[in-house]
């Protein structure tokens, strides 16, 4: 009994380091989503950290059109950034969880 506690404890240790690993590794991931106009790119980690956005002058003469470029493009770019970091984190999650009873949710 305690040697299959001891089991799925250590491979509970070995999920959580590779949960931490993905994370890391998703830090240089790079998302970028650009206007259509190529009047705005943003780049964001897959940790959906922001790393840059680039305008074009012709944006900065129209605010209302500047910040409902910002509000589409961030959440474009947030929500790709969302799916990748999920997927990861969840394949590792799950390749390392445990066999245990009642805990098939995961498969």
């Amino acid at each position: 009994m305690f040697g299959d506690l001891m089991g799925m404890m250590g491979k509970l240790k070995e999920t959580q380091k590779k949960i931490e690993e993905t994370k890391k590794r998703l830090d240089t991931v790079t998302i970028s989503e650009e206007s259509t106009d190529k009047l705005l790119k943003i780049e964001m980690t897959a940790n959906r950290e922001l790393k840059s956005i680039s305008l074009d002058d012709e944006l900065l003469k129209d605010k209302e059109q500047l910040e409902d470029y910002l509000v589409l493009y961030l959440n474009k770019a947030i929500s790709q950034a969302s799916k990748i970091n999920e997927a990861e984190l969840g394949a590792a999650a799950k390749d390392g969880m445990p066999d245990i009873p009642g805990m098939d949710m995961f498969k």
